[in-house]
């Protein structure tokens, strides 16, 4: 089946099953492999996509929910590694193993765009559906406090 998706700003039409979850249609229909599967039964964030401004897990969206709202990945929140959380990511070193940290990212940045300054309490509750096997969660915090000021110029 036809479907019609709009991801980073282009629209595109992939020939899908309406249930395929949107991380495969991102991935593999759209060739798009910055978001990653990472447990495949959304309990960890590595697939973690921007839809309608709201940051979802892509590995259990039905393609069929996206249609007609504008998808973002990690491929679409800037063209050069410049968006502010990205910038923050580089300076303060925040991956190690960096499998999680596109959906980290993309969790930050639709954080940062509804809540420009948030708390520490704010940034955890809003990354908590995002896990880093590596811990460098005060490393991400920091990095959300750091683009949030750089935002702020």
């Amino acid at each position: 089946m036809a479907i019609s998706l709009n991801i980073n700003g282009k629209d595109i039409s992939i020939d899908a099953d309406p249930q395929m979850p949107l991380l495969w249609a991102i991935r593999e229909k759209a060739g798009l492999n910055g978001t990653k599967f990472g447990c495949g039964i959304a309990q960890c964030g590595a697939c973690m996509v921007i839809v309608d401004g709201a940051a979802v897990r892509s590995c259990n969206t039905p393609v069929a929910s996206a249609v007609g709202k504008a998808i973002r990945t990690i491929e679409g929140i800037s063209e050069n590694n410049d968006h502010p959380v990205q910038v923050a990511w580089q300076e303060l070193t925040v991956p190690q193993c960096g499998y999680c940290q596109s959906g980290q990212i993309m969790s930050a940045v639709a954080l940062l765009e509804r809540t420009p300054n948030p708390s520490d309490t704010e940034i955890d509750k809003s990354m908590a559906g995002n896990i880093c096997r590596c811990g460098t969660y005060p490393r991400i915090r920091a990095a959300i406090h750091q683009a949030a000021e750089a935002s702020k110029d």
